[in-house]
């Protein structure tokens, strides 16, 4: 008879058909693996969930044809289940397309997004805002966290209230020749947002469409921390030009942005890149620096997943004083290495989205 070899077997599997269909088991894809050893042979077809129980016939027929030419060896044929895509006489399905917003006057939108809270992903938001004003761009501010609303404190519009043109539409409020939106104009800052997640996206939209925004070249969107409601629903409904995400060195604070990347990558939203916030702290009185989050991770981990490292902003008390007094380092003072650091990375950013 000779050693029974997987070519040998394939040749004879070739020759059986499922029933009266055209082509043989081999040619339509169902024998998924054949494994040969010198005591056994095990064959595995794998066909729809629903068809298994139409198949038992044929993989008794395969076991017996085997048999014939594998001697004392041991035959076993395994049907195992495939998930049923599609059916054979159907068109695969498309997901729905969901309508994106149309945000009159606005060319460019780009989101920042963390993976989880206390990463200082607000701090970067407005001062990237900032220093893309700085670098010429008209920007536009908008604060999409509705439960931890940061941007009137940390602009200085605290006591600001939005003016309707028309009853229906708010004029944005400009500071630092940057146009400005958050639901903390609207809200008492005491006061909790306690809603659940359509009432969270209804608001988004309500405040992004409703607002008259004049030409904006770049619109910054600071997002809430995680991925949830709020988060699917910007990247979905919003025509986002990019994301960005941005974490600390800290091993978990790491994983969680990983979480980030991943999910904007599910709804074809593109990185722009990685900023590690709070990524190094040189002592005021010493010059001691010192790695208090770790150092370098959020580079690494853009570097492993072939994404783009934006730069490291330290972690700094003067960034921390001039965000509670509602005047951005980079505007306050332009000149400290913390505020160059944010303009490097704007740069990058403007290059990214086509400036």
């Amino acid at each position: 008879m000779g050693t029974i070899t997987q070519e040998k077997i394939l040749d004879a599997l070739k020759q059986i058909k499922h029933k009266d269909q055209d082509q043989n088991l081999v040619e339509k894809g169902i024998v998924s693996a054949v494994d040969v050893s010198d005591d056994m042979i095990i064959i595995t077809m794998e066909v729809s969930p629903k068809l298994i129980s139409f198949f038992e016939e044929t993989r008794l027929k395969v076991e017996e044809e085997i048999e014939k030419i594998a001697g004392s060896t041991k035959v076993s044929v395994v049907l195992t289940a495939k998930k049923d895509t599609q059916k054979l006489t159907e068109k695969p399905k498309q997901a729905p397309q969901i309508q994106k917003m149309e945000i009159k006057g606005v060319k460019k939108i780009i989101a920042v997004a963390s993976g989880k809270g206390g990463v200082g992903k607000s701090t970067v938001s407005v001062n990237l805002a900032m220093a893309l004003s700085s670098l010429g761009l008209k920007t536009a501010l908008f604060d999409a966290d509705i439960y931890g609303p940061s941007l009137p404190k940390m602009m200085g519009l605290e006591d600001a209230r939005p003016e309707s043109v028309d009853g229906k539409h708010f004029l944005p409020i400009e500071q630092y020749g940057v146009e400005c939106m958050s639901l903390g104009f609207m809200v008492d800052p005491a006061s909790p947002v306690i809603w659940r997640g359509p009432m969270v996206s209804s608001a988004i939209e309500q405040l992004l469409g409703d607002a008259s925004w004049g030409d904006i070249d770049v619109m910054v969107i600071d997002l809430p921390p995680g991925t949830g409601d709020a988060q699917l629903m910007m990247s979905q409904k919003v025509p986002l030009d990019g994301a960005i995400i941005v974490s600390t060195p800290q091993d978990i604070a790491l994983l969680d942005a990983i979480k980030g990347l991943n999910m904007f990558h599910k709804v074809g939203t593109d990185i722009i890149g990685v900023i590690e916030n709070m990524s190094y702290f040189v002592c005021p009185s010493c010059g001691t620096r010192s790695e208090i989050f770790g150092h370098g991770g959020a580079k690494q981990t853009a570097e492993e997943l072939g994404e783009e490292f934006l730069g490291a902003v330290p972690l700094h008390i003067d960034i921390r004083k001039h965000a509670d007094e509602g005047s951005p380092i980079v505007v306050s003072d332009p000149e400290a290495p913390q505020s160059k650091a944010f303009i490097a990375i704007a740069e990058k950013v403007k290059q990214a989205i086509g400036y």
